[in-house]
């Protein structure tokens, strides 16, 4: 398949200018420190002890966990590359002792098992921890283990505290020093009890004298440079999203749909949020420490205050978060008088949160394309048209949605019948382009009740041919941007992302977003 490179620009030019900006600024900031060390003549003797040698806009926001996977990535590597240089070091230390500088050294006398140097200094016995830590988190994030047990992803996150903390310490001990009166002895000057300028490592033909004996002293720690700025940011978000979100909800409805998902309407004072936005939950009867991001499918308006999620019951939080709102398996559903909404357990709500679902108002043509529960962030979106479409950019939207069962439908059949009236009503019948499709055909049986007519008509079986969609949108729309948005499993996304890159449709650009939920 060819690449269109408008296309391509479009999608992934932003991310990759990021990129390269972020390895450039590193690079300028590592060659800086690379030279210093080689060429400054208070690190001189440490250089010639140690061996060193020279060898020759809100799309860009949506790709933050991309770089920060990244980010991570970069962090392993050039770990790597650190610990190997320093163990290089330590070896050096030992073999290389200095006697004419003795406070130069790190090794106590010459010979000394490298081992110990490691275990028995501040560097040595901090980094050791810094590495444990660091594989921790790492390990700990693969996608298996998100998904099998998301608790240890967490927790093992959060230990980049302590990494930070031991990484300030790590500098404590002064392992690398510099000379402070190279003024007064010149790199390779001449002692009083030298005579061969090759003991020094100074060129032939240099014959000056050192006024005194060289003088070192450790470097002055600057990880504080490096993280503190980050750190303060961090803490401020923090600090502002506790007050944001110190007081709990008031639960006012849960209701128990088809296929373990359940819905849940809140009421938060002066709460404003947009269609395409997420929230995040705190129950502290199941974990004080856990929070777990939800994508709104309803929002406040002026008509209704409450606001609204739809969670699929999977995995150990999600169960224990259930038993508690429907203690009864059997419930349906549970709508209380306000004066009885103690029996909820408490809930905090931080949020919301900006996605790349908001911008599909943003687009002439949108391309909305959900798998399975991945439908929520399209569901505000929905009912934002329900309550009126006319002041939106937006003038035409195709809207896809795959499942395995049919019963999934039944979460928001409602919502699409109505929007689908309304739009009738109005003389705008093409302005949705709906289409529906299950995958899984064991004992299928179609939507029977007379007021899901209008899905029924739309619905087919199998999975999307998704290279035919993409070109009949680029017939009907050409020379317009289409926004193509994607919530579902990795390999619709794959395909979708792949087709946006595509030149197949002259005069169509196709630009990717896309949510993910791990």
């Amino acid at each position: 398949m060819a690449l269109s490179v408008r296309s391509w620009v479009a999608n992934e030019g932003g991310k990759h200018l990021v990129l390269v900006l972020w390895l450039g600024a590193n690079t300028l900031l590592f060659m800086r420190t690379f030279l210093l060390y080689y060429c400054g003549q208070q690190y001189h003797y440490l250089h010639q002890m140690l061996g060193v040698t020279s060898r020759k806009a809100r799309r860009l926001l949506d790709k933050s966990k991309t770089f920060h996977v990244a980010c991570g990535v970069a962090i392993c590597v050039f770990s790597v590359v650190h610990v190997s240089a320093h163990l290089v070091n330590v070896v050096n230390f030992s073999v290389r002792y200095s006697e004419d500088f003795p406070s130069l050294n790190v090794a106590r006398y010459r010979g000394e098992d490298p081992r110990l140097i490691i275990l028995t200094t501040v560097p040595g016995i901090t980094g050791i921890l810094l590495v444990l830590i660091l594989f921790l988190m790492f390990t700990a994030s693969s996608y298996c283990i998100r998904v099998s047990n998301y608790e240890i992803f967490w927790y093992t996150h959060n230990l980049f505290i302590v990494f930070y903390i031991i990484l300030i310490v790590h500098v404590v001990g002064g392992a690398l020093k510099y000379q402070t009166n190279f003024e007064a002895h010149p790199p390779g000057c001449l002692r009083a009890n030298q005579t061969n300028p090759e003991e020094s490592g100074q060129a032939e033909g240099d014959g000056w004298s050192c006024r005194e004996e060289a003088r070192f002293q450790p470097n002055s720690p600057e990880t504080w440079l490096w993280v503190s700025g980050p750190l303060c940011l961090y803490c401020a978000e923090r600090l502002y999203r506790y007050i944001r979100s110190n007081s709990p909800v008031t639960i006012v409805a849960v209701v128990r749909h088809p296929c373990d998902v359940i819905e849940l309407r809140m009421l938060k004072k002066d709460f404003k949020a947009y269609p395409g936005q997420y929230i995040v939950l705190n129950c502290p009867s199941v974990s004080s420490f856990e929070n777990h991001p939800f994508t709104l499918t309803a929002c406040p308006t002026e008509k209704k205050e409450t606001l609204g999620i739809h969670l699929r019951v999977v995995g150990d939080w999600t169960e224990r978060f259930t038993e508690l709102l429907l203690p009864d398996p059997g419930a349906e559903s549970e709508i209380l008088p306000m004066v009885q909404q103690r029996r909820y357990p408490k809930l905090y709500v931080d949020g919301p949160f900006g996605s790349s679902s908001q911008e599909v108002f943003n687009y002439e043509v949108s391309l909305c394309v959900a798998g399975g529960i991945g439908v929520t962030p399209f569901a505000c979106v929905l009912h934002a048209l329900l309550d009126g479409w006319r002041h939106f950019r937006l003038r035409r939207l195709y809207f896809v949605w795959v499942c395995r069962e049919l019963q999934s439908f039944y979460w928001f059949a409602e919502l699409l019948c109505a929007l689908h009236h309304k739009l009738w009503q109005e003389n705008r019948p093409d302005y949705l382009n709906l289409q529906l499709f299950v995958s899984q055909t064991d004992g299928l049986q179609n939507i029977s009740e007379e007021r899901y007519r209008p899905l029924s008509s739309r619905m087919m079986i199998g999975r999307p041919r998704w290279k035919l969609l993409f070109e009949e949108i680029g017939r009907t729309n050409k020379h317009k941007r289409v926004g193509v948005f994607c919530c579902g499993p990795k390999g619709i996304s794959r395909t979708l992302h792949r087709l946006c890159n595509s030149d197949r449709y002259s005069g169509t650009t196709f630009e990717f977003n896309k949510e993910s939920f791990s």
